[in-house]
């Protein structure tokens, strides 16, 4: 049986425990089931954000009009080109990886799938091998719910909808969450007739003047059905058909020769037979850790997805890094700290926002100021010309210290940086108004909102 100082379950957010923690001497094993690169490279945010920006180019020439720019003709999108184009970026990408594995002295490269032996050891394909330190991120995978009718049809994940070659007619979405929202985005920017049924709310982790903006400008480009309660599922003569009864009570039927199931995901922690260890998870599968993304083994570590304190590669990305830096090269007793962690949508509009939402802040009891402002109320948001698009800040009365910060529009992920940076500075609504913002620049925008704030407390 081999020993190693580190062995690495998963190549996303585990990759950096790997070649840096090698570098500095250490023997480390990698073992990654699928190819490398994990969710966000293979079959996550960067493939979906490859294929939305073509549909963000459609949508933009599709609205090229209100520019004084005709387009003669209609829109043709080459599907199976665009989709064979990323994935084959990406399976490129994928595969660049194991040769800077294969050429480390310090690195052993596992392609199977691993299990608990006992605490400390792992059975790899035929082998078995033991670390003094393990680290687990072995991410999540695509949850679908139980509806009667669904298991056997050939109904879409996020893993087949990024790689489906043909272009549906119509596409049947169940979900309402960021996938959900950013794939039905994707093809129906492309043409495809979308039909969203939603059991509660589209992104209902928004902030409530976000999710109510972009639900009403959302429903301008899909059929969007909210608060379904899903039925069945049948699928015959190539078509899928979805019963379920809807808002008023009513039983509806929604058909499409594509469906795509989005509704959330659970972690790949049950395939690791961790009854064999001390490892705990709560009861929908994610594993426990405390302050330091320690398990409830000792010499066991746990981040990302598999976790779930936060379910993006930024903030794998960001536990993977706290940990090289506080195990390996610094070791330092220091707990992690999420300060400011910020998600963006990649839909149209365009969704950000980092910190506390209204809603938050009144559960919470902490006073708060509010500062809102359109796109269209400044120079470069005028340029423009949107139907939907502005910035909300969220102060704590008093201190005015930034709380939260949310945006909805045109290059919102981008523009929700400087608020990022601010956050992480313990900024104040003061902070804000002393900067100099470019003009005419779509962050006056947020300088706006807070110059929104400040006059509600003038007044």
């Amino acid at each position: 049986m081999k020993h190693y100082d580190v062995i690495v379950i998963g190549s996303g957010g585990g990759t950096k425990l790997v070649r840096p923690v090698a570098k500095l001497g250490k023997q480390v094993a990698i073992i990654e089931k699928g190819p490398l690169g994990g969710t966000c490279l293979n079959r996550g945010c960067i493939p979906s954000k490859m294929l939305i920006h073509t549909a963000q180019l459609a949508s933009l020439i599709r609205d090229s009009e209100r520019f004084e720019i005709y387009v003669d003709g209609n829109l043709t999108v080459d599907f199976s080109h665009l989709v064979d184009r990323v994935s084959s970026t990406i399976d490129k990408e994928s595969k660049s990886i194991a040769p800077y594995y294969n050429d480390d002295p310090n690195i052993d490269y596992y392609p199977v799938a691993a299990s608990f032996v006992d605490e400390m050891t792992l059975q790899v394909g035929d082998e078995t091998i033991s670390a003094d330190k393990v680290f687990i991120a072995v991410g999540a995978r695509a949850a679908v719910p139980q509806i009667p009718g669904l298991e056997g049809t050939p109904y879409m994940t996020y893993e087949e909808a990024l790689r489906r070659q043909t272009q549906p007619k119509k596409l049947v979405v169940i979900g309402g969450g960021y996938i959900a929202t950013e794939l039905g985005y994707f093809y129906a920017a492309l043409g495809t007739e979308t039909e969203f049924l939603v059991r509660s709310k589209l992104i209902r982790n928004e902030d409530d003047d976000i999710r109510e903006a972009f639900q009403e400008a959302f429903a301008k480009q899909v059929t969007l059905r909210i608060k379904c309660d899903f039925k069945e599922v049948s699928y015959k003569n190539e078509i899928f058909a979805v019963r379920y009864i809807d808002a008023d009570g009513k039983e509806q039927v929604a058909e499409g020769d594509a469906l795509l199931v989005a509704t959330g995901i659970q972690p790949w922690t049950d395939s690791l037979n961790l009854k064999a260890t001390k490892i705990k998870c709560n009861d929908k599968g994610y594993i426990i850790v405390d302050d330091h993304l320690r398990t409830t083994q000792k010499n066991v570590w746990a981040l990302g997805d598999c976790v779930g304190n936060y379910l993006f590669r930024h903030s794998a990305n960001f536990e993977g890094e706290y940990l090289f830096r506080t195990l390996f090269k610094n070791p330092v007793d220091e707990p992690i700290q999420y300060k400011a962690m910020p998600h963006a949508i990649f839909t149209h509009p365009e969704v950000a926002g980092v910190g506390k939402t209204e809603r938050q802040l009144k559960e919470e009891k902490v006073d708060y100021i509010v500062g809102k402002n359109s796109y269209e109320d400044s120079a470069r948001g005028m340029a423009l010309m949107p139907e939907t698009g502005f910035a909300k800040l969220l102060f704590e009365k008093g201190s005015f210290k930034l709380l939260g910060a949310h945006i909805i529009g045109e290059e919102a992920s981008n523009m929700i940086h400087m608020l990022i940076a601010l956050m992480n500075m313990d900024a104040t609504l003061h902070d804000l108004l002393k900067m100099v913002y470019i003009h005419p620049a779509l962050p006056e925008i947020v300088r706006n909102a807070a110059r929104k704030a400040s006059e509600t407390i003038q007044h």
